[in-house]
Formats: C-alpha cells, sequence, structure tokens
C-alpha cells in the first residue's frame, strides 16, 4: 500500500494512493498514529480508504513528509562506494571497522520536510543533496536481532539528505558531528510504501531498485538500492543496541554511489557537477517509492 500526507488548506491529510487518485484516510493528518497502531490498523485504515474514501487528483496535491515529526531520525552509512568517497574526501582511507559496525548519526526531527522548497545551510557555499532511502520502524524495541529488525519496517520512503559540504567538513575536523552542516533539512517522501509493495525485487541486502537523481532535468546519480552493504534489519538491530527504537523512528541508508554532488565532483570536476544554488530543482527517486521534488532556496546569511 502506498500512502500520501498532503496539505489541505491549513491542515493535512493522508491518503492512499490510487492509480492517479488520492482516496483520503478518514481522521488522522499525521501517518504517526497508525504506524504507532500496528500494522494491522495502519493497512486497515488504507483497506477502508480504498473501498469508500473521498477522492483528491493525485498531480493536484504536493507530498508533505508522511510523519511531521518523527520521534529520531537516524542515518547510517551503509553503501560502501560514498564511503570511500567520502572518506578520500577528508584524506582518510577506508576503516576496517566499516565492514564490523553499522554507524549512523543522528540528525534533527524538526528539520523532516516533503516535496517544495528547501532552504540552503547557514554560511555554505557548497550545498549538497544527499540520495538516500529511508525505512520507517513500525514496531518498537530493543537488543533485536537483525531478524527482528527487518520485521520491525512499517515502510519505506525516499530521503534526501541536504548537505553544507563546507560547514560539515570544518565540524568534522573537530572528532564530532556532522551537525549544522546536516540539520536545516531533511526530506522525506513522497510516498510510505509499505514492505509488501516491492517484496519481489527482494535482492542481496536490499532490494533491485533504480535510485536516481537530477537537477534541473539533468541526469546525475544512477545506482541500486540492492548495491547496500548494510541491510535495515542489520541497521535496525545495530540502532538498537543497549537502547530503544519506536515506532515513527526514521531509519537512513546513507547515500549511495553516485549520490552527491561532492562524489561526482570529485570524479567528473565541478564543471560539470556544480554546488547546488537557489533555484536548482532536485529530484530524488527510488523506483517503486516516487519522485522527492525540492526546490533550493536561500537559507540564512549565517
Amino acid at each position: 500500500m502506498k500512502f500520501v500526507r498532503y496539505a489541505d488548506g491549513t491542515s493535512a491529510r493522508v491518503g492512499v494512493v490510487d492509480g492517479d487518485l488520492v482516496r483520503v484516510v478518514d481522521g488522522p493528518s499525521d501517518l504517526l498514529p497508525l504506524v504507532e497502531a500496528g500494522e494491522a490498523e495502519l493497512l486497515a485504515a488504507g483497506r477502508t480508504a480504498l473501498r469508500r474514501g473521498a477522492t483528491v487528483p493525485l498531480r493536484d496535491i504536493v507530498p508533505l513528509s508522511p510523519i511531521a515529526t518523527p520521534p529520531t531520525v537516524r542515518d547510517f552509512y551503509a553503501f560502501e562506494q560514498h564511503v570511500r568517497a567520502g572518506r578520500a574526501w577528508r584524506g582518510l582511507d577506508m576503516e576496517p571497522d566499516w565492514y564490523e559496525l553499522p554507524v549512523f548519526y543522528f540528525s534533527s526531527p524538526y528539520a523532516v520536510m516533503g516535496c517544495g522548497p528547501v532552504p540552503m545551510t547557514p554560511g555554505t557555499e557548497r550545498f549538497d543533496f544527499e540520495l538516500e532511502v529511508a525505512a520507517i520502524v513500525g514496531r518498537g524495541g530493543r537488543d533485536l536481532t537483525a531478524g527482528e529488525g527487518e520485521r520491525a519496517i512499517a515502510g519505506y520512503c525516499v530521503l534526501n539528505d541536504w548537505s553544507g559540504r563546507d560547514v560539515q567538513q570544518r565540524e568534522m575536523k573537530l572528532s564530532l558531528g556532522p551537525v549544522k552542516g546536516k540539520d536545516t533539512a531533511t526530506s522525506l517522501g513522497p510516498y510510505f510504501v509499505t514492505p509488501d509493495e516491492i517484496a519481489d525485487r527482494r535482492e542481496g541486502s536490499g532490494y533491485r531498485l533504480d535510485m536516481t537523481c537530477t537537477v534541473n532535468g539533468v541526469p546525475y546519480s544512477r545506482a541500486l538500492w540492492s548495491d547496500i552493504h548494510w541491510s535495515f534489519g542489520e541497521m535496525i538491530a545495530y540502532a538498537s543496541r543497549g537502547a530503544e527504537v519506536r515506532p515513527g523512528d526514521v531509519v537512513g541508508s546513507g547515500t549511495c554511489g553516485t549520490g552527491c554532488v561532492l562524489e561526482l565532483s570529485r570524479t567528473h570536476g565541478s564543471t560539470a557537477y556544480p554546488w547546488l544554488r537557489p533555484g536548482d530543482e532536485v529530484v530524488a527517486a527510488v523506483e517503486g517509492l516516487g519522485e522527492l521534488r525540492n526546490t533550493v532556496i536561500t537559507g540564512t546569511a549565517r
């Protein structure tokens, strides 16, 4: 099932995508209460909407983040190609422990948004997109196994982890972060797709689904979700070691190979792949999960 949250005047609504229509789920303005209620309640609400929900043309809505303010946002580092590129940018070799520990950082739940305008990191001259997949936890727990972590997933979304690279680079020289280089904006959506929708594309640690990104209509990124080294089950299990994961928690995959300007410009040059500027339209997409459409706007000066 494919859920979507969208603006309806001054409030928000939740619906289920049905072809070129959205069928409205009666009641909630956020998916979080349905996710917290459990898989059975979530799917029952969706089936009811498909039977008798009011309809809105899909083309007329602008998708919001499926969950307005997630309890937590953990962003992992699970695609090897991107990890190698990021470490090379900082003058570092590949760390053997990366193959043993699916590490992550906490990002800001308050910066989560859907499609629409995205403000640049304050003070950045090197603004970047980062193409990712996100899993949304539907069943909480602690000290989970990888299998339990996989079964805890309620749905998947596209995630774009916007980054001020120059700010990030300064922060990480101090052996902490990233923090202010990351927490201005995180795009999530456009849909919340339940695992059964893509189950037949399972391959390796992920799914054989294309991940792409364009800037102003120009192709930038292309990868396969199945290129991922760590599965979401393994990531959720690691997150839950001696700690809780809760329904609605967002777990990001980290950037896929070729999934950012940083990586592309190091390989092909900054003339071919310049840093993002106000007015740029960035479309991050994952096959089966939809397209996140955002336009970069000027952020605060400091």
